[in-house]
């Protein structure tokens, strides 16, 4: 089957094909790590959305592994940095209260 001519002469595709897939991944990678900064960035944090993303992303080095180049190492820490920060956005504040308000200065919310 042929390709159509638009495809043949298109700047993406001559990208795709002249660019290693290692480095096509890990472009998309990094990507993926900004979309999911900027859902943990929201006020409040889109927890759903970013853990989809990470969730996404993980999969990714994982399934590629060594195999994702010699930058794999980078990926997977700039992984374990926003799966800290979606920790630190999904866990509550000390000074808020289980609704997220700041509680009132001096005081204590009772046991319950």
């Amino acid at each position: 089957m042929d390709e159509p001519e638009d495809l043949k002469d298109s700047e993406e595709i001559k990208y795709f094909r002249e660019t290693p897939v290692e480095t096509v991944l890990g472009n998309h990678i990094f990507v993926l790590l900004q979309v999911a900064a900027v859902h943990l960035a929201e006020t409040p944090p889109d927890l759903a959305g970013a853990q989809l993303v990470i969730d996404t992303i993980s999969a990714m080095i994982n399934a590629g592994g060594n195999r994702l180049g010699e930058h794999v190492d980078l990926y997977r820490s700039a992984l374990a940095e926003v799966q800290q920060v979606f920790v630190r956005a999904a866990s509550p504040t000390k000074g808020t209260t289980s609704d997220g308000d700041a509680e009132p200065e001096g005081e204590t919310q009772p046991a319950e």
